[in-house]
């Protein structure tokens, strides 16, 4: 009984040390978000002041959030060791 609480134990702990993300990943996906409020925050500000469309707005969002998830899926392969 002993024997399988600790194999169940080690498991857990080697699952768990598997699911964390490193600071490089993280560093990489904080970066991609600011980028992303930065850009949206400008293409809203351009809107407002009449510069672009609501729809050259919307572009802009959709390419920012696009790019942005790019980053962060490129940032999960860099900790799974997956190609790209």
């Amino acid at each position: 009984m002993k024997k399988l609480i600790m194999i169940a134990a080690a498991a857990t702990l080697g699952l768990g040390l598997a699911a964390c993300d490193s600071s490089a990943e993280n560093a990489v996906e904080e970066q991609a978000e600011v980028q992303d409020e930065a850009t949206e925050a400008a293409a809203d500000t351009a809107e407002d002041a009449g510069q672009i469309t609501d729809a050259q707005e919307d572009a802009i969002t959709d390419a920012s959030e696009e790019q942005k998830d790019a980053t962060e899926d490129a940032a999960d392969k860099m900790d799974s060791g997956t190609p790209e």
